[in-house]
């Protein structure tokens, strides 16, 4: 149990780095070259080599030649499908009556001091 949780942790932890999920997202389900991840994601060339190596030393995604370039796929579906689910699990709490962000709006408008009503002349 201790090394699946390692496991885990490591993979939310690459997981965590907005470049790295803009990347992936680049990808899709089509391999891709570096060129048009650079034109999809807006990051600099070294960015997204840097991250595209760390990428694929941990397996997630895949390098294939094709003449003088290489095109980056990810490497297992399945890791698509997870992020655009913990996506919408996400755009759900955030518009949910209960989510954390939703809670405190509502508590920050409920403490909100009243407008200070303006003098009334009440000489007629």
């Amino acid at each position: 149990m201790k090394q699946e949780i390692k496991g885990l942790s490591e993979v939310f932890k690459l997981l965590g780095e907005p470049n790295r999920l803009r990347i992936l997202l680049s990808l899709g389900l089509e391999c891709r070259p570096v060129s048009a991840v650079i034109a999809a994601t807006g990051l600099s060339q070294t960015n997204v080599s840097f991250h595209l190596r760390t990428l694929r030393e941990a397996g997630l995604v895949r390098g294939e030649p094709h003449g003088p370039f290489v095109f980056y796929c990810i490497a297992d579906p399945t890791l698509l499908s997870l992020i655009e689910d913990v996506g919408r699990w996400q755009a759900r709490r955030a518009g949910s009556p209960d989510s954390p962000q939703q809670t405190t709006t509502r508590k920050a408008q409920r403490h909100r001091p009243a407008a200070a009503s303006a003098p009334t002349d009440r000489r007629a």
